[in-house]
């Protein structure tokens, strides 16, 4: 098994399984099952991959595309029984996919969240730990690992990991024009982005083709599908790998959405674990207008680009970063551990006749094992090779390293794991904060962190973690 990181390294995980019954079995290195609890089964992985490896270029390598909005929670999508959710080119993709119900963000903040999308490792491991850290120069990202293995790579759009200046307003120009060294690219050949600002119209895009921040007129989702649209239209003597980088549909929810109008907010669904009757309610409800907005426009954005560019022979991610609480629990935004703010959609379209399911029928797939953005990179370095990616994982680990002053984002920082069956998060102490049966409770409204009957099972998960 190859990993893209330079260094010869063994790493070791445990994984978990919440539904193994069987008395303690204590000094085994291999299983320990506990009543009613958990196996733990030692995974060695050896990574002998060197930084200038270059294997041989095969000519079956698939082209590889990457779509990755922000803020757009796993729930909200019409393929995922959302009511309120206008997505029929995604609805399309799904159908031809393999869905992965259970993926979730390591960290639910954009720069953490970014940072292990692009290097496969965990947070501050990474180099990136609090939300003002920029990715270091030196940090090695599934870029450099494809361009290794004969892929020209391209990133188009948000990056949200080089160093900004903490006195300028979160939405503005200030940070849309800010420039992006060339050395803080990520090790991508074309680059042309912008690294924040949140301008969901009118974007200012620079990089490789542009030394300078120009202005773009339209709606940014649509600016970057036709920028990258022009560069995988054009011919290359390499296999592909494109990053398109969109910030819908992050906040502000109410600027404009082009040829969408907005729903009446009395008309909208609300998640069952969203107070109702207050102003909470009103809250959530006036946001989630302009959400949904920006979700149906993203999606006519996406749709575009995958009719206007042959993507045949090309296997198609569509993700986010994070997600939403939009008044779940009373809260709002991200960094908080919960459903509405960890689950992320990720779908992953293979071209006809490959993929984990190539010899079925229906190549659509919902796979419920616990998947997470930081193995997206080891997902493409796999289909590279011409491996078929495995999850070998019954559990993901979820955590906010650092707290944030972010207005109405978590202020405090934790650490947990997620599998199917359940979610244990703990304080920055170590004391347990929350704990949640997710398959009886999926709204999480029972948090059974208290519970005297749990806490034999909580404080064995709580030495793991």
């Amino acid at each position: 098994m190859s990993c893209f990181w330079p260094n010869s390294a063994v790493f070791f995980s445990y994984r978990i399984n919440l539904t193994i019954a069987g008395p303690l079995q204590q000094g085994s290195r291999n299983i320990v099952e506990a009543q009613g609890l958990t196996q733990l089964r030692p995974i060695y992985r050896v990574c002998r991959i060197l930084a200038k490896d270059s294997p041989s270029q095969d000519v079956s390598q698939p082209n590889i595309l990457w779509i990755v909005t922000t803020q757009w929670r796993g729930q909200a999508a019409g393929y995922a029984g959302d009511v309120n959710a206008r997505t029929p080119w995604l609805d399309g993709l799904a159908s031809e996919a393999v869905n992965y119900t259970q993926a979730v963000t390591p960290h639910p903040l954009g720069p953490q969240a970014r940072a292990a999308l692009l290097t496969g490792k965990l947070c501050p491991e990474n180099g990136v730990k609090g939300y003002w850290d920029a990715l270091p120069n030196e940090a090695r990202t599934v870029a450099h690992a494809l361009k290794d293995r004969g892929y020209s790579t391209a990133w188009f759009g948000k990056w949200h990991l080089a160093e900004r200046d903490r006195s300028a307003p979160f939405v503005g120009e200030a940070h849309a024009k800010m420039i992006v060294p060339p050395a803080r690219r990520g090790g991508f050949e074309m680059w042309e982005g912008f690294e924040s600002g949140f301008l969901l119209n009118e974007p200012w895009l620079h990089g490789t083709r542009l030394p300078q921040p120009k202005h773009f007129k339209g709606y940014q989702a649509e600016v970057l599908v036709q920028r990258a649209a022009e560069w995988l239209k054009t011919p290359h003597s390499q296999p592909t790998f494109c990053v398109l980088s969109l910030e819908a549909p992050h906040p502000p929810y109410h600027a404009p959405a082009p040829h969408v109008a907005e729903v009446k907010p009395g008309e909208l669904k609300l998640r069952g674990n969203v107070p109702v009757g207050a102003d909470i309610e009103k809250q959530t409800r006036e946001e989630m207008a302009g959400y949904y907005a920006h979700i149906e426009a993203t999606d006519r954005a996406i749709g575009k680009l995958l009719t206007e560019v042959d993507l045949s022979e090309t296997i198609i991610v569509f993700t986010s970063v994070h997600g939403d609480m939009h008044g779940s629990h009373g809260l709002f935004r991200k960094a908080w551990p919960y459903e509405e703010s960890i689950r992320v959609p990720l779908l992953v379209r293979y071209p006809a006749g490959k993929g984990p399911n190539a010899k079925s029928q229906r190549p659509n797939k919902k796979d419920d094992s616990a998947v997470s953005l930081v193995d997206l990179p080891h997902m493409a370095v796999a289909w590279s090779e011409g491996r078929v990616w495995h999850n070998k994982r019954d559990s993901a680990l979820i955590s906010m390293p650092a707290a944030t002053e972010i207005a109405q984002q978590c202020p405090v920082a934790w650490r947990g794991f997620r599998s199917a069956q359940h979610k244990l998060v703990l304080n920055e102490d170590g004391t347990p904060w929350l704990y949640f049966d997710l398959q009886k409770d999926p709204l999480e409204m029972k948090n059974l962190a208290g519970d005297p009957a749990k806490s034999g099972e909580i404080e064995t998960l709580r030495r793991l973690l």
